[in-house]
């Protein structure tokens, strides 16, 4: 860079001009400029790179050695750097993006409309779903990943979040639990119970969790799980309770041998968020596949009343 410090990139525009036309005015032409801006320009080239560029002959201007060897460079260098500089554009159906997002299972719920979408519309592009781990906002800090949903009431400074869903929760059980056949589960009788835990941050089910400790309540666990499905599968034949959001159970096509009931009030409903750092907020292929994410969770279906 030490040569590049002392030069005024400006000139580079009349550089091309005066190398291509070899004549003063015919270049103050072309780069749109006055004749005495491109003479002027021409001393301060000639300076800069302590040649004379352009020689008078009596057939014309001539180029020097020195200026046919800038000419071919910058055949090379100028669209380079048009392109470094142009604005930038994102076309989906041309480009070929790799997308690394991440989430519990529970992005089921719209993972593969969003799949279908990206791939319908960016035929070249490539999704990575990462696995759901406890430092996974450190990743999104770090850049190993890009987008990451989640569930959770407390910011995640300072990456930039968007609510993307609301849920309300729903308690299954196996069809010969005690409760199985009350209209809804209380609070009291919820305590009591045993539960089937879906650890989606160490061993606790967060939503869930949070709700109950701000009332100074916990459950109490009898089965600690990764994922909803595996915890859906273990209800039936058992006197334990499992707590989920509804669209996840409408499916996952719940076991006939199992009960849904309305989870107590008290457990509120859960609300679903994107989170991506502020460095990509400018980025025009994350904003598509935001846009995409937003479209496909704003079209969803409500769950159905009877879950």
């Amino acid at each position: 860079m030490v040569h590049i410090e002392r030069v005024d990139l400006n000139l580079l525009v009349p550089l091309a001009a005066l190398l291509e036309e070899r004549h003063v005015s015919r270049a103050a032409e072309v780069a749109g400029t006055s004749q005495p801006a491109m003479s002027r320009a021409l001393q301060r080239l000639r300076d800069t790179l302590d040649d004379e560029l352009l020689v008078r002959t009596p057939g014309g201007y001539r180029l020097t050695p020195r200026a046919e060897r800038v000419q071919r460079q910058l055949g090379a260098v100028l669209p380079r750097l048009e392109s470094l500089f142009a604005p930038e554009g994102f076309d989906p159906a041309e480009a070929a993006e790799a997308f690394r997002v991440a989430g519990t299972d529970f992005t089921q719920v719209f993972a593969s409309a969003v799949f279908q979408r990206v791939f319908r519309d960016s035929p070249r592009s490539t999704l990575h779903f990462r696995t759901w781990h406890d430092a996974i906002f450190e990743d999104l800090d770090r850049g190993v990943v890009d987008l990451v949903f989640f569930a959770r009431s407390t910011p995640v400074t300072p990456l930039h979040t968007e609510h993307l869903l609301d849920d309300r929760f729903v308690c299954v059980l196996s069809a010969d639990h005690p409760l199985a056949e009350r209209p809804a589960i209380t609070l009291e009788e919820y305590l009591d119970a045993t539960h089937v835990i879906v650890g989606t941050i160490g061993e606790r089910q967060t939503a869930i969790e949070q709700r109950l400790e701000d009332l100074g309540e916990c459950r109490r666990a009898g089965l600690t799980v990764p994922y909803h499905s595996l915890a859906l599968r273990s209800i039936p034949g058992t006197r334990l309770i499992l707590t989920l959001p509804a669209r996840l159970l409408a499916v996952q096509h719940p076991d006939p041998g199992v009960r849904i009931l309305p989870a107590p009030e008290e457990v509120r409903p859960l609300g679903y968020q994107m989170a991506w750092h502020p460095r990509l907020d400018g980025d025009l292929g994350q904003r598509w596949l935001r846009n995409a994410i937003r479209a496909v969770t704003s079209e969803l279906p409500e769950p159905p009343q009877h879950f």
